[in-house]
């Protein structure tokens, strides 16, 4: 009885919202958000991507703050483009009015094909 009530408590655990696991846990995407723009940097992605579709920089906290759903949705389509082209996949850049839908099956199908 002990180990099946010790379980439950493990799985309550496990599903709590991400403001209940800790004072820390509502700032851990803007940590994440952190950690990507260093890797994009590493990868050269302001020379090699912004620059090419003549678009800025991202701040430290972009993908992290819902700001605009459409430019957001639009620049994360662009990297991940340009980052499936940097890993030796030939991948059309998606246009800013195409479908979404479309757009997301397009990426998911060709990263499943890595």
């Amino acid at each position: 009885e002990e180990s099946s009530a010790g379980r439950r408590g493990e799985r309550e655990r496990s599903e709590e919202a991400p403001a209940e696991r800790g004072p820390g846990a509502a700032f851990h995407m803007f940590v994440l958000m952190e950690d990507l723009l260093d890797k994009l940097k590493l990868l050269s992605y302001e020379e090699e991507a912004l620059r090419r579709h003549n678009m800025r920089p991202l701040s430290r906290h972009y993908f992290a703050l819902p700001t605009n759903p459409g430019e957001q949705f639009f620049m994360f389509c662009t990297l991940a483009a340009w980052l499936i082209s940097k890993a030796g996949h030939p991948f059309e850049q998606p246009q800013e009015y195409d479908d979404p839908n479309a757009v997301i099956s397009n990426v998911l199908s060709e990263l499943r094909s890595f």
